[in-house]
Formats: structure tokens, C-alpha cells, sequence
């Protein structure tokens, strides 16, 4: 399969003086601000607009910003200036725009050490190497985007909004980057192994069976060449089960840390199926293109990005199907999701989990080691949509093209919509099932920018919501809740219970903090609708949810999403300043740091 017309794969050692800066002057920006966002730096206000930055290195940093919701700046890239003392004695400002350099002059200031400072390092860097190289090369406007499928879509995309160094990545040299990245939109193919059943573990819903999942995955052919594989080797080809692998992992995980495996024939060596996949933001996710009615694979990759190792937890492939399962029922019964919203759950099916035969036994060994090999297959955006709909990622909104034009700015002039009015659609489609769910069942998921997708009309006009990536990101509130009925099991890392206030934390810090703190500005900007209103619009949909299901009055006080302050989670001072780069045996609980006013407070 080709690379998509119109889109050249990023080659990072290509890249031109200019895009470097621009790469570097708008992610220093974007460092200023989050940093600040955070209360990892202090900015002081300066009068008009502006405001500056005084580091323990004796460096200052200037700028522009307006005040958005929760007390965010949204710094002004092209009014950064950096005043250091010079040899002489004298102050000199002059243009900023070293995001690299910014890090090492404000690492005493945020609190850090070397070792985690000169990791980050590597982290920005890559980050910077991607973004310039996007620059370079160029791209499709946003009105070209408005064409392209779900899968296509997702690899243009450039990253967590809410993270600095958002494309670290550690792990992946350049090539890997231009092979295996989203950005660089090369399909791939799958190394496929068969695992014997001493180490691995089939499961399925209750309508998936281990042979209905291969007889979906693999053709025919393919299926009688892996067996002609097993039967050459001597080996029981139902003894074994079959699984695919992520190629880069194969190349430089799978074969170092269960090479004993292999040679004892635990795992066996299939071959590449034939189907192509495309990698999604996460990487690790990858959408059949070649057979676009087959599922999604989710698999392990021992690369660390966006905080943690991008591993799977053995407890995540045994308990995905359970959790779908589960979820299916709540949705199957509520005739409000079902009917009324058509909401779609693309569920986590079925999964192959295979735990270490040695490293398991090593009390508290770090979690990146055992996370190796490992499979979840998910339902298909393509399998569950209907025919002349499109899904797009609620990330998606936020892209900015080369020119300067907002996707979602494309979006409400192609829909032939007044701009308040899009939106409005826009908030019902998106948090209406959000709320019943978090409301009628006290279950919220991880509904951020990735996890969350909405589906459109030919128009372009929102219409319902898909949502994903359930095990581990589910969680329940640890009240008694009789609509949910009854639970999975009592396990906390099958489906984790949380006090109320975590649970609409979930809500509040992945759509309104970490996506409408961003759509907000780009719909002032590019739209015409204030901030306030835009956050009047979102705070009279969540009333006008709750003034039709009145029954549920205890449930709004308990999950309060219009309280006056919130508690901030500052992901990037988790990385920086919190958690570093140690070495952990379990991925960790972020934990709050002070509170951020709500825009949702006042009407």
C-alpha cells in the first residue's frame, strides 16, 4: 500500500534552519505556558498583556499571553524575548525561541536533577526533530483533511496537547521514526507467532471464540501456512496460540528477553500476515487498512512516550474482554445509549496475554520488563459505522494547518451551520452520554482527545459519540450504584474503584482541561465565538442534561463538574519534577497540586 498522495513521510535529517526555529519558537511557548499552567514557574504579570519569567539562572523570559479558562496563558510564540546578563555587566534582551536551551536555564528553577533534565532532553529533542520535519515538508490544508478516513486522519495528527515533549519516544532511532510513527504514515505488516499454552492465555467475549478470532484475522491461506510452520517444526499446531507481534518489538524486544522461548520452541516464528496496518497516535494501536472490517490491534511496544513505557499489562490483556463484556450489557439495556444517542463502544474483544517465565518471579522488577508480548484486538471504526458517516478523532478539532486554518474551523464552514449552533450540536453529541454514564452508573472512562471520537453527517455535523480503550481506563465509583448491577468481579486492577470526586476528575481533566482549554481559544479566533460563550454553551448543556433527568439530583452534588475550583494534575510536572526516570514496577497515580478556577462555575 502506498504512502497517502500529498503527504511525504518526515525525514528528521531534512530539515531546514527556519523550520528548526519555528519547530523550537513554538514549543517554547507552548513550555511556557503549560509550565506556568502547572505552577512549575511563576509568571508575573507586567501590565497590558504582559508578563515575564524570572529563572534561578538569572535569565528572564518575556512575553505576550491572554488569560484563558482555568488561569492558562496562551503565550504568543513570536513575543518571547530572553534577557541574560552579558559579559559587560549589561541586561540584553533579545528574540527568544531555544525551547532546548529554555530547559537547562529553567531546570533549577523547576526543580529538577541533571539525570532527569538531560533525559527530557532527549525527549524534547525528538519532539523538535518530528515537528520541524513536519514544517519542512509541509502538509494538507484542513480542508483537504475533511476527505481523508479515520485511519489517515489519525496520521496527521501531532501529538497530546497537553504534554511539552510529546513525541519522546524513547527507544525508536530517525529510521524507526520515519518506519513505524504515525506521522510518517507507512504501513505496516505483522510478524505473527505462535506461543505455546503453557505461557499464553486466549480470551474472548462470550461470542468470541480462539478460532473465530483467526478464521477473522487470517485468511485461508495464511492460516494453512502458519500450520505447514508448526507441523515443519514438529510441533502441535493446537498446542500453540497464535498471535501478531509488532515487528520492532519482535526485532528488539521479543527475541532478546524471550530468547530461551525461542529456542525451546515455547514460541515459534510464524511470518508476516498480509493485511497492512496504520499506527495511531498512541503507536502501539494500529487500524487495519488493508482489511478495514477486521479489528484493531493493540500491542506492546518497549518504547517509553507520554510518560510511561508503552508495554500492555498482563492484568489488561486478561481483563479487556471482561470489561467490554461488562460494558456491552450496561449499553445493550439502556435504551437512552442505544436508541436515543446510538453511542458506540468499540469494544476490546478479545486478547492473548503472556507473562515472563522468569522475570514474573523477580519481586517489584520494573514494569517496562513484563510488558513485552502480549495482544488486544478492539472493534473497527470501519466494522461499526455506518455508510456515509465519518469518524474523526475529538482530537482532531484542535489541528492547525500550515496556513494557520483550525480543522474545526473547516468543520463548521463545510457543515452550512452558524458557528454557536455547531457547537451546541458539538456539546450534546459529545458529553451528553458522558454525563448519563458518569451519572446514571457513576462510570466514566478516560474520555481524552485519542480515546474519544464523533462520528458526522455528510454535512460535517456532529451526530454520536464512539468511545474506547476500556480496561484500565474505566473506573467505577466505589458507591453503591444499583444500575450498574452486577460487576465484573472485586478485582481493583480488572475495573478500578475511586472515590466519586477521582471519577468526574476524569471528565473534568480530559475534556475541559485537556481539550475545550484549547478548542476555546481556536473557536474565539477562527469562529467568532467568545471564550465565555463557548463556556456557556458547555455549562448550559450539562444543565439541560441534568434539568431532564431530575431522579438523579444526588448524583449531580456527588459528581460535580460546575464546583467553583478543581485540582490540578500537572502531567508534565509528574514527568519533570515528580516521577523522573526511575525505574518503577508499577505505572503510578498522579496526584494534586493545588486547584485551577472552573469556567464552568459561572454562567
Amino acid at each position: 500500500m502506498p504512502t497517502p498522495q500529498n503527504h511525504p513521510v518526515p525525514d528528521l535529517s531534512e530539515v531546514t534552519p527556519a523550520a528548526w526555529r519555528e519547530a523550537n519558537q513554538q514549543l517554547l511557548a507552548k513550555a511556557v505556558g503549560e509550565w506556568c499552567f502547572e505552577d512549575m514557574l511563576k509568571a508575573v504579570d507586567t501590565g497590558e498583556g504582559g508578563y515575564r519569567i524570572d529563572l534561578d539562572s538569572g535569565t528572564s523570559y518575556a512575553f505576550r499571553a491572554t488569560v484563558g479558562a482555568f488561569g492558562w496563558l496562551r503565550v504568543d510564540p513570536r513575543s518571547l524575548t530572553r534577557t541574560a546578563t552579558s559579559m559587560l555587566g549589561n541586561s540584553i534582551a533579545e528574540p527568544a525561541w531555544d525551547a532546548q536551551q529554555f530547559l537547562l536555564e529553567a531546570a533549577s528553577t523547576l526543580g529538577t536533577d541533571p539525570s532527569t533534565v538531560a533525559t527530557y532532553f532527549t525527549e524534547l529533542s525528538a519532539t523538535l526533530a518530528v515537528d520541524a520535519a513536519r514544517i519542512t515538508h509541509g502538509g494538507e490544508t484542513v480542508a483537504e483533511l475533511l476527505d481523508l478516513g479515520h485511519s489517515e486522519l489519525e496520521c496527521r495528527m501531532t501529538g497530546h496537547n497537553l504534554l511539552v515533549a510529546n513525541k519522546g519516544r524513547i527507544g525508536f532511532s530517525a529510521t524507526d521514526v520515519r518506519r513505524y510513527a504515525p506521522e510518517s504514515a507507512q504501513p505496516l505488516t505483522l510478524q505473527w507467532v505462535a506461543v505455546h499454552r503453557g505461557l499464553a492465555e486466549f480470551r474472548g467475549t462470550s461470542e468470541l471464540s480462539e478460532e473465530a478470532i483467526l478464521a477473522r484475522e487470517l485468511d485461508e491461506s495464511t492460516r494453512a501456512r502458519f500450520t505447514a510452520v508448526l507441523e515443519a517444526a514438529g510441533a502441535d499446531p493446537q498446542g500453540y496460540v497464535w498471535m501478531p507481534v509488532h515487528p520492532w518489538q519482535w526485532d528488539h524486544a521479543v527475541q532478546i528477553l524471550h530468547a530461551a522461548d525461542i529456542a525451546q520452541q515455547r514460541i515459534i516464528p510464524l511470518g508476516e500476515s498480509q493485511d497492512a496496518y496504520l499506527p495511531g497516535q498512541s503507536i502501539r494501536t494500529m487500524a487495519n487498512v488493508g482489511t478495514p472490517d477486521r479489528y484493531d490491534v493493540k500491542l506492546p511496544l518497549k518504547i517509553l512516550n507520554t510518560l510511561v513505557w508503552r508495554g500492555i499489562p498482563p492484568h489488561c490483556t486478561m481483563g479487556a474482554p471482561v470489561v467490554t463484556q461488562w460494558l456491552r450489557g450496561l449499553v445493550e439495556r439502556d435504551p437512552f445509549l442505544t436508541d436515543t444517542c446510538r453511542t458506540v463502544f468499540l469494544g476490546e474483544v478479545a486478547s492473548v496475554t503472556v507473562r515472563h517465565p522468569y522475570l514474573t518471579k523477580l519481586p517489584d522488577a520494573p514494569y517496562q520488563h513484563l510488558e513485552t508480548l502480549g495482544c488486544i484486538w478492539r472493534d473497527s471504526v470501519t466494522a461499526r459505522k455506518d455508510a456515509d458517516e465519518r469518524v474523526r478523532t475529538f482530537a482532531s478539532l484542535l489541528h492547525v494547518d500550515h496556513t494557520g486554518d483550525a480543522f474545526v474551523a473547516a468543520l463548521v464552514r463545510s457543515s452550512g451551520l452558524e458557528p454557536q449552533e455547531w457547537l451546541r450540536r458539538l456539546f450534546d453529541t459529545l458529553l451528553v452520554p458522558i454525563l448519563h454514564v458518569l451519572y446514571r452508573y457513576g462510570v466514566t472512562f478516560n474520555p481524552h482527545g485519542q480515546n474519544t471520537l464523533l462520528g458526522y453527517d455528510e454535512n460535517n455535523v456532529p451526530v454520536r459519540l464512539y468511545l474506547k480503550d476500556f480496561v484500565d481506563d474505566v473506573c467505577v465509583s466505589f458507591t453503591d450504584v444499583p444500575e450498574r448491577g452486577a460487576e465484573p468481579d472485586g478485582h481493583d486492577h480488572v475495573l478500578p474503584r475511586k472515590h466519586p470526586s477521582i471519577i468526574k476528575q476524569h471528565v473534568m481533566d480530559q475534556v475541559f482541561v485537556g481539550h475545550f482549554r484549547y478548542l476555546a481559544p481556536l473557536c474565539a479566533e477562527q469562529l467568532g465565538v467568545p471564550e465565555k460563550t463557548f463556556w456557556s454553551l458547555v455549562r448550559q448543556t450539562i444543565l439541560d442534561f441534568q434539568k431532564r433527568n431530575p431522579e438523579l439530583a444526588e448524583r449531580f452534588a456527588e459528581y460535580d463538574l460546575l464546583t467553583p475550583e478543581i485540582p490540578r494534575y500537572g502531567l508534565n510536572r509528574d514527568r519533570i519534577v515528580v516521577t523522573r526516570y526511575g525505574d518503577r514496577a508499577l505505572r503510578h497515580a498522579l496526584y494534586p497540586n493545588g486547584t485551577h478556577p472552573n469556567p464552568l462555575a459561572e454562567g
